[in-house]
């Protein structure tokens, strides 16, 4: 099944601009009857397995899939909800508040495990584990860190080699990179030391795992911290240059998920693509792709660490997310 890249201006007139996608993707009938449009925060390359599973056996429709960022994707959202039937995010705090803020509709004809869902309208579908990776070249005479304690000790060690050479997400700008941060701040103290150390090494900041892990490819940075495992493994070409490592002292694991726009114009064939993606978790399709089914995932690592409840919105009051951005550019941004 084809998809083409087009140029697609379906936000001007609530805009007033064209909205600056990351991508944007056309799948189907060049002649469609109905037509489906996903706001997602996954990339293209992952997605398109996918939507052309649930096109082939309709024929007549045309799926519209945009990416952005998980920050401006809420923005975009919540301010367009009527232009989108279906929003896929890895933010899961940012979901739940889409869903618990009323925009999310009840899908009681999907069977799913409780701790997957919320409230028959938020339907996680994947299961992703936050990673370190490095780029092996810079590793080979150093120890590889199993642990944030190990890969603070490498770092101090080693500052003059990786001086600039270290990535993360920047927290202010992404929605899954503060969901991470905010979760590891909870589970252990470590956090805030790595922080500091790797904040003393003028750290690269960034928006998505993808560039991050662009930039390992190419040496430009020799190690990230809490990149999407799911994308660094899914990269084929990675396997000689890059190593990912699920550190072992705690996991932060993080679900996909998707939901129905309560205003959405295609709600029928929005809830089909929902249920298309869970009963995508029993046939382990496409591979790349960690689904619910493979909750194995690297062994121990498949648990879920951070879950659908309430608890996710602690950190997106409005107070508590400004005194946490204000440590963290403390501990990031640091003067030299």
């Amino acid at each position: 099944m084809r998809y083409i890249a087009v140029l697609i201006l379906l936000l001007a007139p609530l805009t007033g601009h064209a909205q600056d996608w990351e991508d944007q993707q056309v799948f189907g009938s060049p002649n469609p009857t109905s037509t489906l449009r996903i706001l997602s925060s996954t990339d293209t390359s992952f997605f398109a397995p996918i939507i052309e599973s649930f096109i082939v056996t309709r024929p007549d429709i045309e799926v519209h899939y945009f990416v952005t960022g998980t920050t401006e994707l809420d923005d975009v959202f919540r301010n367009n909800a009527d232009q989108f039937d279906v929003v896929i995010s890895s933010a899961m705090d940012l979901q739940l508040k889409l869903a618990n803020d009323g925009f999310a509709a009840r899908l009681d004809g999907i069977s799913h495990p409780e701790w997957a869902q919320w409230r028959d309208s938020l339907f996680a579908f994947t299961i992703e584990p936050a990673a370190i990776v490095i780029n092996n070249a810079a590793f080979a005479d150093l120890p590889i860190p199993a642990t944030r304690q190990d890969l603070i000790e490498v770092l101090r060690e080693n500052s003059e080699k990786f001086m600039g050479k270290v990535g993360t997400y920047d927290v202010r700008q992404s929605g899954l990179g503060y969901l991470f941060a905010t979760q590891d701040a909870r589970a252990s103290e470590t956090f805030w030391r790595l922080m500091e150390v790797i904040g003393s090494l003028d750290t690269q900041l960034y928006c998505c795992s993808g560039d991050m892990i662009d930039d390992l490819m190419t040496g430009r940075i020799l190690v990230a911290y809490n990149v999407l495992g799911s994308y660094a493994l899914a990269r084929s070409e990675t396997a000689e240059t890059l190593t990912v490592i699920f550190p072992s002292e705690f996991p932060t694991t993080m679900m996909r998920s998707a939901l129905v726009s309560n205003a959405a114009s295609q709600p029928v064939m929005a809830e089909a693509f929902v249920n298309h993606l869970i009963q995508l978790q029993s046939e382990g399709e496409p591979r790349d792709f960690p689904f619910l089914s493979l909750a194995e995932f690297h062994g121990t690592i498949g648990r879920v660490s951070i879950s659908l409840e309430p608890a996710l919105l602690t950190y997106l009051d409005t107070l508590k997310r400004q005194t946490f951005i204000r440590e963290w550019e403390s501990a990031i941004i640091q003067e030299r």
